[in-house]
């Protein structure tokens, strides 16, 4: 079932959304911000262990400024139904593309930090139209892909409270609005949260939610995190893995801890220098950041390309959002809610594990974290950005995941 839209100006009113075309004189004045970098003295090791190194962003800024073409990504999201929609009070933009299959099985896709709805565009061909993509016609999905708040071409808010408890409630409000009255989320980093909230408040019509990264640290396992102590002598191979992997992140993804505390101070030089903004967004996590940087030494990577990341760069850019959606961290701070910890939902949930994640999720920590877990499985390969790495592989653990909730 779809909706007719709207034009109307009803608070409830589907728009249809064509991105503006940002004009050539916006696109020189970044060109020109780029060339006039202020650079910093390369660094003193001869690893990634003090952040971006000077030869990758470097090369990231030359081919930014000289051979990147904006208009191609401009083209191709106004190639696709986009639209908007306000809700609680702020305007909700949103993909929305619908399968030639009468039956497909609605499915809303989160996106999380540094990404966008860019993120998950290689999804949407081999979720809409699996027949071209080694499935069959029952395996299709009509697939809804909002920009979070704060992000992209969502309204950025006026005041807080947006954490991911209320984005999941506002998801369910949007897919009721579309007219589906039984749907799937699916969602990554940020993604993963909002679904696991959203299988928590249990909204008529979510029957069941993907992850491929899995909340599911035991409370007490993360007591010893946050104390600094050695993992426990009880745990598995696998959970003394994922122990150390989360201890990592917790102490050593230095963009975490200032988002979550300083977001208006680093949005600051990130709303200002075009280059400082491809830095920030480039060190996610180090074994992220070895990914990409692949890309800008001319080196592929899964299905990700240079020109994938900087269109993803330049709508921050360009949408003067990095702040606004850095401010998540924050959000999600106050809450007093660590990450990591476990899910806690009832409702039907799946879970893929891909090997360069750079947490991977113990089985054992996640049945526990997911207390009806219908789908676990560790893929062959793939990171943290799942849908832009391996759109095919994603696209095809989406469809076993779901399968026995068509």
């Amino acid at each position: 079932m779809s909706v007719t839209i709207e034009n109307s100006a009803g608070a409830a009113a589907i728009r249809p959304f064509t991105i503006p075309e940002i004009p050539e004189t916006e696109l020189e004045a970044l060109r020109a911000r780029i060339a006039a970098t202020r650079w910093p003295s390369k660094e003193l090791v001869a690893d990634r262990s003090q952040g971006v190194q000077l030869a990758t962003i470097t090369e990231l800024a030359r081919y930014w400024a000289t051979d990147y073409d904006w208009r191609k990504c401009e083209a191709e999201l106004n190639a696709l139904p986009q639209f908007t929609t306000n809700i609680d009070g702020l305007d909700v933009h949103f993909i929305h593309v619908r399968s030639p299959q009468p039956d497909a099985l609605p499915l809303i896709v989160s996106h999380g930090w540094p990404g966008s709805v860019i993120e998950q565009l290689k999804i949407i061909e081999p979720l809409t139209n699996p027949t071209e993509h080694g499935g069959t016609a029952s395996d299709a999905f009509d697939v809804v892909i909002p920009s979070l708040p704060g992000y992209g071409f969502s309204g950025k808010p006026a005041a807080t409270g947006w954490d991911p408890d209320r984005i999941a409630r506002a998801w369910a409000v949007l897919m009721e609005r579309l007219g589906y009255t039984r749907y799937v989320a699916q969602g990554g980093d940020w993604g993963t949260a909002i679904c696991a909230a959203m299988a928590r408040q249990a909204p008529a019509g979510l029957l069941g939610i993907h992850v491929n990264f899995a909340q599911m640290v035991p409370l007490g396992v993360l007591g010893h995190i946050r104390n600094g102590d050695p993992a426990p002598a009880d745990l598995s191979d696998a959970e003394k893995r994922a122990y150390g992997q989360v201890a990592f992140a917790t102490y050593r993804r230095g963009y975490g801890v200032i988002q979550g505390t300083r977001p208006q101070t680093i949005g600051y030089s990130l709303a200002d220098t075009p280059v400082g903004l491809a830095a920030w967004l480039l060190d996610h996590d180090a074994t992220t950041y070895g990914h990409l940087a692949r890309l800008f030494a001319g080196q592929p990577y899964g299905a990700i390309t240079r020109d994938d990341w900087l269109d993803n760069t330049s709508l921050y850019w360009f949408t003067n959002t990095p702040t606004s959606a850095a401010r998540l961290y924050w959000q999600q701070g106050i809450t007093g809610r660590n990450f990591n910890a476990p899910a806690d939902v009832s409702l039907p949930a799946a879970v893929t594990v891909f090997p360069e994640e750079y947490v991977q999720a113990p089985r054992s920590w996640t049945e526990q974290a997911y207390h009806n877990l219908i789908y676990f499985h560790k893929a062959e390969q793939g990171g943290h950005f799942a849908a832009w790495e391996q759109p095919q592989l994603l696209s095809e653990e989406l469809r076993a995941a779901f399968r026995t909730l068509r």
